[in-house]
């Protein structure tokens, strides 16, 4: 969506995926939006979806999130997008409204880490991607004698814990997909320093309501600590609402958009 002077009328949404998932997950919303005339683009970070570097070897929130910044470093002068950002995704989403906030008009979290720059970061959110521990395999890509490198959800958890209400197509889809996520790129995750401009940017949080991995108390609790401007709850939605509820999160998006244009 362009900002003043030269804007561009478009309104361009950019997705940022979840551990372990990538730029394929947002192909069902991404398919209604092109449709429906609105620009969209979805990055793989590095390690995730079919980026080449080997995800063991990232070794913090800066390179695992450099895809993201390089495509909103490169749009055209004026030129600002929705960032929309899924479960630990949200905090690629912050650390890119404090770099770029003047490429960003809104910034919409789904089911997904809202923690404040400057605040202290919750404990539940330090462990926002542990949950019970026995349903992870941990990857040791430096030797068992190391701390693990990446992290990924044993298959037979996936269902319940990702896609309870998803169509079993997806659930397969994902299997084929999914890849360790880089443990150490989320080590920063809510230690950001104040940022009172990207505070400025319109935030919108989207809630799922039957998440069996990020529940709804924890979901609540980022809400309360810090408030966006606009709050949507998908009832029969799982973790992965693009997924689960594609059409319904398609509205919500053009709704939480259209508050742009008032």
């Amino acid at each position: 969506m362009g900002g003043d002077g030269g804007a561009d009328p478009v309104i361009h949404f950019v997705f940022v995926h979840g551990a372990s998932h990538g730029a394929w997950c947002w192909y069902k919303l991404t398919t209604l939006l092109d449709a429906a005339g609105f620009k969209s683009s979805s990055v793989d970070l590095t390690g995730a979806g079919i980026s080449l570097t080997d995800s063991n070897t990232v070794m913090d929130s800066d390179q695992y999130n450099r895809p993201l910044f390089t495509l909103l470093s490169d749009l055209p002068p004026h030129h600002k997008v929705i960032l929309v950002g899924h479960s630990i995704g949200g905090g690629s989403v912050t650390e890119a409204l404090c770099k770029f906030t003047d490429k960003i008009s809104m910034a919409i979290y789904l089911a997904a880490a809202m923690v404040q720059p400057g605040s202290i970061p919750s404990p539940n959110l330090s462990n926002f991607h542990v949950g019970e521990e026995e349903i992870w395999e941990y990857i040791y890509g430096e030797g068992a004698d190391k701390p693990p490198t990446g992290i990924l959800m044993k298959q037979e958890f996936r269902r319940h814990y990702y896609y309870s209400q998803s169509p079993l197509e997806d659930v397969t889809l994902s299997s084929k997909l999914l890849r360790p996520a880089p443990v150490r790129a989320f080590q920063d995750l809510g230690k950001l320093p104040p940022n009172p401009e990207a505070e400025k940017v319109p935030r919108v949080y989207i809630k799922t309501a039957k998440d069996n991995l990020f529940d709804s108390v924890r979901q609540d609790l980022l809400v309360e600590n810090w408030p966006p401007s606009q709050l949507y709850v998908l009832e029969e939605s799982d973790h992965s609402a693009f997924f689960s509820v594609p059409t319904t999160l398609f509205v919500y998006l053009l709704r939480a958009v259209s508050f742009l244009q008032r």
